[in-house]
């Protein structure tokens, strides 16, 4: 624009300079205020922006094959694979307790014992009452005997008296005798039946009383101590907890609701722990669950992945964050994420705007107006390189992302192709 300006400028003189000579003194001054003016509408044209070209520089970076990974991070805690809570069915006070925090334990070794004496009494009552119960079958089972025998005598006198004596009345009597004797029997062995059953249950209580450890493991919580007094009621009281194995644990944790999507079974993952920083443990998912938590409006999904701790380096209720693979891909063109958000500064845009000398001015059109940037077909995208006449768009076809890379599934671009990721202005 300025070389367009002062030729326009020296124009103008050189018509002022050969008209001056024959024009009148009047004009002549006329005619040199115009030309000042003239000179001045130019300096002022140099120092108003124009059309002065590329003003910055592009940066670009070169695309290369390499390996991505693709992750979605969540947290959660450690838990041991499988957890009981032991308790007392009964009520009573703790006579001892036999097992610390963080014992190894067996399956069937005691851990704790109530005060049986009020169980133990309860064992003799019951064993008296089957006694008592046995004793009525006895004598039940003699007044059946006797009940028979006297029907009998009746029914063999009455044959050889041909049914005169005795009377009908008096053996329908005996009859009816030896038939309550029967049913008294009946009755008496029922109540043997339930005294039995009685003095089992009480057994059993007595054995409860003694609480021994269901599985082979460690014990994680003590809640109990001994002198202490135990109230069996509408719940189980817990007394210990204790964990199968802590050499396999798991790791629960809550995965967002826009990552869940790509987390399945099998997967690898990778977590950390404060315990121990710097050291990144190995996981793999087991189990992906349906059922939605909402938490302050977030919405997250409880997953579960399978740790190996044979160290015993991990422990129960850690926090852990982990890392869970959800794609990976070996030797794929990798284009920058900066690349695909990029647009050059004139792309889609009109003429730059000119300057005011330069609007008054004929001149040639700027060369952004001639030329449009071509547009990506649906389903694609592009990236920018750098071409002979400037920012050339190339259309890509592009697969998974991890935030900073992308990978690039079919298109023009090709390895060792330099794309731009960004346009720095020159500092005025």
């Amino acid at each position: 624009m300025k070389q367009s300006t002062d030729q326009s400028t020296t124009a103008l003189l050189g018509l002022l300079n050969a008209a001056a000579p024959g024009a009148p003194h009047g004009k002549r001054r006329w005619l040199t205020v115009i030309a000042a003016l003239v000179l001045l509408l130019a300096g002022i044209a140099m120092l108003v922006p124009g059309d002065d070209g590329a003003s910055g520089t592009y940066v670009s970076e070169q695309i290369e094959h390499g390996k991505l990974l693709v992750t979605a991070s969540a947290s959660g805690t450690l838990q041991p694979t499988k957890s009981i809570d032991v308790g007392s069915e009964l009520s009573g006070t703790l006579a001892s307790v036999r097992v610390q925090e963080n014992d190894v334990v067996r399956k069937g070794q005691l851990l704790a014992e109530l005060d049986t004496a009020k169980l133990r009494d309860t064992v003799v009552k019951s064993q008296a009452a089957v006694a008592a119960a046995e004793a009525s079958v006895a004598l039940a089972a003699a007044t059946v005997a006797e009940s028979k025998a006297s029907l009998a005598r009746m029914r063999q006198v009455a044959e050889l008296s041909g049914g005169k004596v005795p009377a009908r009345t008096e053996l329908e009597t005996a009859e009816a005798v030896a038939l309550r004797a029967l049913a008294n029997e009946a009755s008496a062995r029922a109540d043997v039946v339930q005294a039995r059953a009685t003095l089992k249950t009480d057994q059993t209580n007595l054995g409860k009383a003694t609480i021994r450890s269901p599985v082979d493991g460690v014990v994680l919580t003590r809640k109990v101590e001994p002198g202490q007094t135990v109230a069996a009621a509408m719940t189980t009281p817990v007394l210990f907890v204790l964990a199968e194995d802590l050499a396999k644990m798991e790791l629960q944790v809550k995965v967002d609701e826009a990552d869940v999507g790509n987390v399945k079974a099998g997967q690898p993952a990778t977590f950390t722990v404060s315990a121990w920083p710097g050291r990144k443990f190995p996981a793999t998912i087991q189990r992906v669950g349906l059922g939605a938590t909402t938490t302050d409006n977030v919405v997250t999904y409880k997953t579960i992945l399978q740790v190996d701790n044979d160290d015993l380096a991990l422990r129960p209720g850690m926090t852990a964050t982990a890392s869970i693979v959800t794609a990976s891909r070996d030797r794929v063109l990798l284009v920058p994420n900066s690349a695909l958000r990029f647009t050059p500064p004139t792309a889609g845009a009109g003429p730059p705007e000119r300057g005011f000398l330069a609007r008054l001015l004929p001149g040639p059109p700027p060369e952004a107006a001639k030329r449009r940037p071509a547009t990506a077909t649906a389903g694609e995208t592009q990236v920018w390189v750098m071409g002979e006449r400037g920012p050339q768009p190339l259309a890509v076809q592009t697969g998974v992302s991890n935030g900073r890379y992308t990978e690039v599934t079919a298109g023009e671009l090709r390895a060792g192709m330099a794309v731009i990721t960004d346009y720095q202005e020159a500092k005025k």
